[in-house]
């Protein structure tokens, strides 16, 4: 099996051959080492000439089309071509990212310019209104923004000598603008009649309000505030691309390669024409100038950069050179040599040296060149061209040997044999041409078996076998020279291959991702000694992989800097270099390839910074050689937490199902109850997916959170207070430095963060907008200020916020892998760490970007809980095999084994540090995790008397740990909250089910208990009184679904999820008796009222079976439902079943036969139940919503009292109605605080409480019910249902007119007043004290 991680050696880039001089102009400088800075593809180039040394900016991750340079000439501007282009702020000096732009432009940033202090910095975009955007670039901040033109910008720049004023230029026009305030205005310059209306392409501001600009025809235009004061005709033959202002004065360079230098008055000094010098020749076009002291910088079209020295200037220096405009696809390296050869589309064939970074011989070809091949010897070079030609060049001297045209199309590959008899060239017509090299290239052989375009090729050793590669993808052999083709593969067994340069065949599966088109790979080359191979695709990466590599989505190591696609890549012949060679921008890449061993000693070479992941990234398919995830890890890998429906959904789903009901809509709609509830108590935490969410608040209450609700608990008193500010599950909780305040995030479509009091339970803040999906992890800073926040979209997108103002600090992608856990530096709040699936990531904040980089740590773990220690750089992290990681800066520096089984959660204390682990211990360490000073195992021998329920197994998996108060709190992932004294003895405060959905529910006869069975295999007793703890549990062989206690309270039936049911002891839950009739799930069990003599049994396979409970025999089966049972209800005197099932269809039987009857609406009504737990009939038809066909109504109960019907829904919703629920779309009170589907709720027999129990929440919740004497009456709370009505009494007319008034206005009248704080649009209205406890209103 071949080993499928990716290389450990690795490719550092070394030299850039070229310049980009093509579509771009001012992109060429002198920094303040004067070394030169420029850009080509996607890399910024900082080039020392004297030393000859090239440092490289990789923060791009597309083509860099602008430049811009600091006033005080270190820091350099970049910005790039893109969907989403970003600017990088970076310093010349070290290469480093100082900041990131981003998020306002699309389509690429078109120009740049620092203004003359160096704090801001002007962009304009490619979009379509050329958008001019001026920012605090440290800070990444916008500080104004406009659109510029509705036609391109060529160049922009700062009056440096005006405060906040700047000029543009462009088609056909050039405009002034100030800067005031946000706000940029612009005043178009006025032509008049001193010259011609033309496009005006480059710009200088002078003092006096005097702007100099090139134009397209070669003149120069002078302005003198927007009017156009004079021209300096003819400066220039054609279009002066070029203006560069410095002490001395103006620089201009234009397309007739001249270059001229004026006064500071724009009289001319001198002109350097570079077409009449040794190096130029007809056609150069100057696209840049740069003008310091003596020295001239000029950058040119055709990739060229020239030195001029001021007073020796007809022998300017050629310090760069590269192809010109135009495909580069040609690539061959010499076989004994450090030589490459390039041939492109302008049609030159170039050599390269790899040892000094030089071109050392060029010549130009009659036609554009699409590949290159050199002869083993090394003497010949052959050309395959474009028109379907090749010629053969002797590399001596670069004289033609032969040009041989046998074919129309073009010749897309050719290669000598080893043996350097012959020379296979392979077209676009499909075939591989061979020929003869002694006999002066005569054919001797052709290959057709293609029905495609040839793309590669291999040379056996022996020179006897030839294997072809098609553009249909198919791969073919041939016996050598006669060009047969070989369909017996038993003779292939034993060829070897000279080379493999081919994309298909078992040795190179590892190269296409595991679901990829077969043609976005353009070249391969193995080497074989070092058993690695590069590859070279249509996305501009270079990668490494090992050799061979049988399995597809193999492992790799990924190089940016080509910005598309790379056409061909290739080892030099000693395997010291690679060199890659870019299509569109014909650039040449040379690669340092550093073995295994080197990378060991290199380690003190500080890692180059990555961003976008350029550098050398771990590739992005599933590590299939990380060790076996734990079972509990991999799980929560998997969840997703995505929703059919999410509650923000609703308005829309309500608007597109109103039509079809505005008729029903004007009919009188049942009344909203006069009773509510009041959310009182839940049962349950959630541990089983969420780590270090549990906290002492300052007051020393416990903060916590479970569904959808922020629950603050009194210990003391044993009672909660909710923050029921969010719609859906809660999945993360951080909470202030001052533990006063709590920040929760949640899952949406456009998933909210709250920040909120734990005393008022206020909101103090919402941040929306930036998460998709969810937030998993947050945590503030250390002063509090700041807020860390990851989502769950595929990228796990970072962001850092100032909460208070709700503003967005920065943002960056996080890792394709799930994020656990990010921390932000407590003595740095600019640095943070994100924790999580195979990795560990080092960040710090740049402008509106963050940057990361991975920590180093030999084999990739998962991550699942990290700390800052005692000092900036320490970290120390939490991997899922029970390690504690130390790292110092992003080094690992040791391990420390910790646990059995992951470390779920890591807290810092002054001292040292506890950990806790799904070995269920607590462990308190050292502040250097030397020595274990203490452990505490979880166990039910040591929980003390005032425990609030009982522990389901010894040593849960500890989810999260926090200390305070002389106590250590833990979180297991069973849903149980304890208190661990330092001394020993553990508390049990809070419990609920594990994980698994809840569904049975049943409340006590005549007692206020109620008993819960679940998924999780659990059947509980529940105390409903003040004492709310959990009376009793027992372990059941499979999960249950429903449970219902007898009418004198002594027995309880519990319907499992394998068809078999039990009767129990309902206070010892000892077995009483048990039956298996049926396979499917039993769905509703319940006992006939009085005596309950009957016991009914629904199931999922369409069957009510009735039991005679004393004789314990089935007496009954009811059939003819076409649907599983969902409902069961009994009359009042134990002779009548109502059943609902999953169709929506509503059937009565007669007990204990089970014989079926049709009974007429009307009569049904008239039937005295004894319970009323269905959805269907006349009598509640009010209860299902407008958007019934996305939410079913999963549950009802009607109160004893007969006056109000609480329903749960799929949405989370519990509404009340007032019974009976006649006529559709009824009036309703609703409560959100489950997060999903509400699958049952319950009446204490006394109507004191309801009980409702969520599904995927697994919480049990308490609500007092509140009568109507008791409540002031508001309205608020009482939300008007799905339909707005029409019959509330008519509008008054200026109520209607006020009602019709266009909402703009509205908008503007609502900021009139003094705002502080919060943003408007961030704001949450304060809740009344009815919503904040759970009454949302609509």
């Amino acid at each position: 099996m071949a080993d499928r991680t990716a290389p450990n050696c690795h490719l550092r880039l070394e030299w850039v051959y070229g310049y980009r001089g093509h579509q771009c102009r001012n992109n060429l400088y002198y920094t303040a080492a004067k070394e030169i800075v420029y850009f080509v593809a996607g890399v910024g180039v900082v080039y020392n000439t004297r030393e000859h040394k090239q440092k490289f900016y990789l923060g791009h991750n597309d083509d860099i089309i602008s430049l811009a340079l600091h006033p005080e000439r270190v820091l350099v501007a970049t910005g790039q071509v893109g969907k989403e282009p970003y600017i990088c702020v970076w310093d010349s000096y070290t290469v480093q990212t100082v900041s990131i732009l981003k998020d306002v432009h699309t389509h690429g940033i078109a120009c740049l310019a620092f203004d003359l202090e160096g704090q801001c910095l002007v962009s304009v975009g490619l979009d379509s209104k050329n958008t001019i955007c001026v920012w605090d670039w440290r800070r990444g901040k916008v500080l104004a923004a406009a659109p510029g033109h509705t036609d391109r910008i060529f160049d922009i720049s700062w009056d440096l000598y005006q405060p906040s004023k700047l000029v543009s230029c462009g088609v056909k026009h050039i405009k002034f603008w100030s800067l005031c305030g946000n706000a940029l205005t612009p005043k178009r310059g006025i032509f008049g009649k001193t010259g011609d209306l033309q496009t005006i392409l480059c710009l200088a501001c002078a003092k006096d309000e005097v702007t100099y600009s090139g134009a397209l025809n070669g003149d120069i235009y002078v302005w003198k505030g927007i009017n156009l004061m004079r021209t300096v005709q003819g400066a220039h033959g054609s279009g002066i691309f070029s203006m560069n202002a410095c002490e001395e004065g103006f620089a201009t360079g234009g397309r007739d390669g001249c270059v001229r230098l004026w006064d500071l008055n724009f009289k001319p000094i001198t002109v350097i024409d570079l077409r009449e010098t040794d190096q130029g020749y007809k056609g150069l076009s100057v696209r840049s100038v740069c003008w310091r002291g003596d020295h001239i910088l000029v950058g040119t079209q055709d990739s060229e950069i020239f030195e001029v020295v001021v007073h020796d200037r007809n022998k300017p220096f050629l310090i760069m050179q590269g192809h010109c405009e135009g495909e580069l696809w040609a690539l061959a390296v010499h076989p004994t040599k450090p030589l490459a050869m390039t041939g492109s589309d302008d049609r030159s064939v170039r050599i390269w040296s790899l040892i000094d970074h030089a071109l050392i011989a060029r010549c130009n070809m009659e036609e554009p060149i699409r590949c290159a091949a050199v002869s083993t010897d090394g003497i010949h070079l052959a050309l395959g061209m474009k028109d379907g030609s090749f010629t053969v060049l002797r590399v001596r001297d670069m004289t033609e040997v032969v040009h041989i045209k046998d074919r129309k199309e073009a010749i897309h590959e050719l290669k000598y044999s080893p043996d350097g008899a012959h020379l296979a060239v392979g077209s676009n017509d499909n075939s591989v041409d061979i020929y003869g090299v002694v006999q002066r290239y005569k054919k001797v052989g052709e290959c057709i078996g293609s029905n495609s375009f040839i793309t590669h090729m291999d040379w056996s050793t022996d020179s006897k076998h030839l294997q072809t590669n098609d553009g249909s993808g198919r791969r073919l052999f041939y016996r050598m020279p006669s060009g047969k083709e070989v369909t017996n593969r038993e003779e292939l067994k034993l060829v070897q291959w000279a080379s493999w340069t081919c994309v298909l065949g078992p040795e190179v599966n590892g190269i296409w991702p595991k679901y990829s088109d077969i043609n976005d790979i353009n070249s391969v080359d193995a080497n074989f000694n070092n058993q690695v191979l590069v590859t070279a695709d249509d996305y501009g990466l270079v990668k490494l992989l090992r050799y061979p590599c049988v399995k597809k989505g193999a492992k790799f190591k990924k190089y940016l800097g080509h910005s598309a696609h790379i056409t061909n890549a290739r080892w030099s012949h000693d395997y010291q270099w690679v060199i890659t060679i870019g299509g569109a921008d014909h650039s040449v890449f040379q690669w340092k390839f550093v073995p295994e061993r080197k990378s060991k000693e290199a380690l003190h070479i500080a890692p180059q910074e990555t961003l976008a992941d350029s550098n050398s990234e771990e590739s992005d398919s599933d590590q299939s050689d990380v060790p076996e995830m734990d079972s509990e890890i991999e799980q929560e890998t998997q969840l997703t937490y995505r929703r059919q429906v999410y509650k923000e959904d609703l308005p829309q789903l309500k608007e597109q199902s109103k039509e079809k009901h505005r008729a029903t809509a004007m009919k009188k709609r049942e009344r909203a109850p006069g009773s509510g509830v009041k959310l009182h108590f839940i049962h349950g935490y959630r541990g089983y997916d969420c780590r270090s969410n549990l906290f002492y608040t300052q007051t020393g209450e416990i903060v916590y959170h479970v569904a959808a609700v922020g629950v603050v608990y009194n210990r003391q008193q044993n009672t909660q207070r909710f923050y029921m500010g969010h719609d859906d599950d809660i999945l993360c909780l951080a909470i202030h430095p001052l533990k006063d305040f709590v920040a929760t995030g949640q899952v949406g479509r456009d998933s909210s963060i709250h920040i909120w009091d734990t005393e008022t339970l206020k909101p103090m803040s919402v941040l929306k907008g930036s998460h998709q999906l969810g937030v998993c992890a947050l945590d503030f800073s250390a002063d509090g200020k700041r807020l860390a926040s990851v989502g769950l979209d595929d990228n796990h997108t970072i962001v850092l916020w100032d909460w208070r103002k709700g503003e967005k600090l920065s943002a960056m992608r996080g890792s394709k892998d799930k994020i656990f856990v990010v921390k932000i530096n407590p003595y740095l709040p600019d640095k943070l760490i994100t924790a999580g699936v195979k990795h560990m990531k080092f960040w710090h904040k740049a402008g509106g970007g963050l940057i990361g980089r991975k920590g180093n740590m030999g084999k990739t773990e998962t991550m699942m809980c990290a700390v800052y220690g005692w000092s900036e750089e320490m970290v120390f992290s939490g991997t899922c095999t029970g390690d504690i990681c130390i790292w110092r800066d992003m080094f690992l520096m040791k391990t420390v084994k910790a646990h059995d089984g992951p470390v779920f959660s890591v807290h810092a204390l002054e001292k040292g540090f506890v950990t806790g682990g799904k070995d269920g211990i607590v462990a308190l360490w050292d502040d250097t995790f030397e020595r274990c000073l203490k452990t505490y195992a979880i166990k039910r021998a040591v929980l003390a008397p005032g425990s609030k329920g009982l522990l389901l197994e010894d040593n849960p998996s500890i989810r999260a740990i926090s200390l305070g108060h002389g106590h250590i709190l833990v979180g297991t992932k069973n849903g149980e909250i304890l208190e661990v004294d330092k001394s020993g003895p553990i508390t049990l405060l809070v419990q609920g089910h594990m994980e698994g959905e809840v569904w049975g529910l049943a409340t006590h006869p005549h007692l206020p208990l109620c008993a819960t069975v679940s998924d999780d295999k659990t059947l509980r007793i529940w105390d409903l009184s003040p004492s709310h703890c959990m009376l009793a549990v027992r372990k059941l062989r499979k999960g249950g679904r429903c449970c219902c206690f007898s009418p004198d309270g002594k027995a309880l039936a519990v319907g499992l999820n394998d068809g078999s049911f039990l009767i129990v002891n309902a206070d010892t839950l000892e077995d009483l008796v048990s039956f298996h009739h049926r396979k499917d799930i039993i769905s509703d069990i319940r006992f006939s009222p009085g005596a309950g003599k009957y016991l009914a049994v629904a199931s999922g396979d369409t069957f009510v079976d009735i039991y005679n409970v004393m004789s314990s025999k089935r007496v009954g089966v009811c059939k003819g439902c076409l649907n599983y049972i969902t409902h069961l209800d009994w009359d009042k005197r134990g002779k009548l079943l109502q059943v609902n099932t999953g169709a929506k269809e509503q059937f009565f039987f007669e007990a204990p036969r089970g014989k079926r009857q049709t009974i007429p609406a009307t009569e049904v009504e008239k039937i005295d139940w004894s319970t009323w737990t269905c959805v269907l009939g006349t009598s509640v038809e009010g209860i299902w919503p407008v958007i019934s066909e996305v939410s079913e109504v999963t549950a009802a109960c009607l109160s004893n009292d007969r006056k109000v019907l609480a329903t749960g829904d799929d949405l989370g919703y519990v509404k009340l109605f007032r019974y009976p629920v006649k006529g559709k779309y009824a009036k309703f009170k609703r409560y959100v605080a489950h997060s999903t589907h509400v699958t049952n709720v319950r009446w204490t027999h006394d109507d004191s409480l309801l009980v409702t129990v969520g599904g995927g929440d697994t919480c049990l919740m308490i609500w007092a019910h509140e009568p109507e004497s008791h409540r002031e009456l508001k309205q608020c709370d009482s939300e008007e249902s799905d339909i707005e009505s029409e019959d509330d009494g008519g509008y008054d007319s200026d109520v209607t007119r006020e009602n019709e008034i266009n909402y703009t206005i509205k908008a503007l009248s609502t900021n009139m007043r003094p705002m502080t704080g919060v943003k408007p649009h961030l704001q949450l209205k304060e809740p009344s004290v009815d919503e904040r406890q759970g009454v949302v209103s609509g």
